[in-house]
């Protein structure tokens, strides 16, 4: 496939509306409090008649210190001592869920993610693995995509190497931005040469993929700061690499009220760093994967893409099958038989739920056939930037032209702005909608409308 990118600040400009990021379809947005353990318990009596592999996801609140951009759910403390007790509790709840599912089940994928998953000591993340290995099937040879997200100011070559030897063979580490001033700003401060340590250690003790993530439109970037950052990680040639909206929305955000906005770059400056980033990229040879993700050529993610059987979760792009995801832990989200589910987002109700003998679901929804139909359409433009409509119609038992009388109109504008070509067989996405494949996929959503756009990020 053709994965070339054409950046149109004229047309980015135009398009830049508010959107969802398609990790699920529907959205969070659709949630409801009329789903509970009794809906999530079904679920995974389907999901466990059904069989397959699994995925496994294990959120980590805790932060040593707020960064005030950050729009997850996060514990801020010092107080290490902390963490055990919530192992404990993850303890529980995966022992709960784990009554459900035969061990047959293989685990594909396993994630860490957070907060910051660093933040618990090496005996504590042995204890953890040790457990998940306890109530499921890990694979042992390797072959598993079993990635964690580090923050290199909480790691050293020993965690990398006790990270690796209890099977993590993927890293993703945060970086942002390098510049002083912008680290200042936004109260992370982290030198080149630690997160640069972190990152040889990776390689050294064989990673098969490390990551490395940046955020652009922080408050004091301008092209010429974010191109020295970016340079100085392109010497290192990750992997894969992912570049960040920053979306600004401190009235759902508390930290990011601490922002200085007269310190923001302008929406024309940002969409030049964003330019100059791409430029910068597609010279040294990365390709674009979509949303805001890059790899080289030979990564798995790129190999994936070109051969069709690239998929996306809340994890975001990934080479395995779709599998049944589990997660664990506060405010995690769970996909499990065509259903999503969220558990509660703070300690106290998570911890109370657990050591009553209750999974701690908040709130989530079952997936309609219609759904399920707009699903598919949605990760197929989002993963593969083409849809065939016979190949989709058979596999879905619709007339996919008829089905979607009401949402094929609303691509026609994005066909005379070259984002996008349409005939008789089928959707491509064009060098220059790659970066709007947000505003492809969002005449398929027949969720949107009214207020509901506005709890989104932009699109750029």
């Amino acid at each position: 496939m053709n994965q070339d990118l054409i950046f149109d600040a004229e047309l980015i400009q135009r398009y830049d509306t508010a959107g969802p990021r398609y990790t699920s379809y529907p959205t969070a947005v659709q949630f409801t409090d009329q789903f509970g353990e009794a809906q999530y318990r079904a679920a995974l009596a389907q999901s466990q008649a059904q069989g397959g592999p699994i995925s496994l996801y294990f959120h980590i609140p805790f932060c040593d210190t707020v960064c005030y951009y950050c729009a997850c759910n996060k514990i801020v403390t010092k107080d290490r001592s902390r963490s055990a007790p919530y192992l404990t509790l993850l303890e529980k709840e995966m022992d709960l869920v784990a009554r459900e599912v035969s061990k047959e089940r293989i685990v594909d994928q396993l994630h860490w993610g957070g907060g910051t998953p660093t933040f618990l000591n090496h005996a504590e993340m042995t204890r953890l693995m040790d457990s998940t290995r306890r109530h499921f099937s890990l694979r042992d040879d390797d072959t598993g995509e079993y990635s964690i997200e580090i923050d290199p100011r909480e790691a050293d070559a020993a965690g990398i190497k006790l990270l690796r030897q209890l099977g993590f063979n993927r890293i993703s580490l945060g970086v942002q931005d390098f510049d002083p001033a912008v680290q200042k700003a936004v109260n992370r401060i982290q030198s080149a040469e630690e997160t640069f340590a972190v990152l040889d250690a990776a390689r050294n003790e064989g990673f098969h993929s490390v990551s490395m993530d940046l955020i652009y439109g922080l408050p004091l970037q301008t092209v010429d700061s974010f191109l020295k950052t970016l340079d100085r990680v392109l010497e290192t040639r990750p992997d894969r690499l992912s570049m960040f909206n920053y979306a600004h929305m401190p009235t759902r955000f508390k930290p990011q009220r601490r922002i200085n906005e007269a310190d923001m770059p302008a929406p024309a400056q940002k969409l030049a760093i964003l330019q100059a980033s791409i430029d910068h990229l597609t010279a040294a040879g990365y390709v674009f994967i979509g949303m805001d993700h890059f790899a080289l050529p030979d990564d798995s993610l790129a190999v994936a893409q070109r051969q069709g059987s690239l998929h996306r979760n809340f994890q975001g792009y990934t080479t395995h099958a779709e599998c049944d995801l589990l997660a664990f832990g506060v405010s995690s989200i769970s996909q499990v038989a065509g259903c999503t589910s969220q558990n509660v987002k703070d300690m106290e109700p998570y911890a109370a739920a657990l050591e009553a003998g209750r999974l701690p679901i908040e709130r989530g929804l079952c997936m309609s056939k219609d759904d399920e139909i707009r699903r598919a359409v949605i990760m197929e433009l989002i993963c593969q930037f083409s849809l065939d409509y016979t190949k989709f119609s058979a596999e879905h038992g619709i007339n996919f032209t008829d089905y979607f009388a009401d949402a094929l109109p609303r691509l026609q504008p994005m066909i005379a702005d070259g984002l996008i070509e349409m005939d008789a067989s089928g959707i491509r996405v064009l060098p220059r909608g790659r970066l709007l494949i947000r505003n492809v996929c969002m005449p398929f959503d027949r969720y949107l409308g009214g207020d509901k756009v506005q709890r989104f990020s932009k699109v750029i």
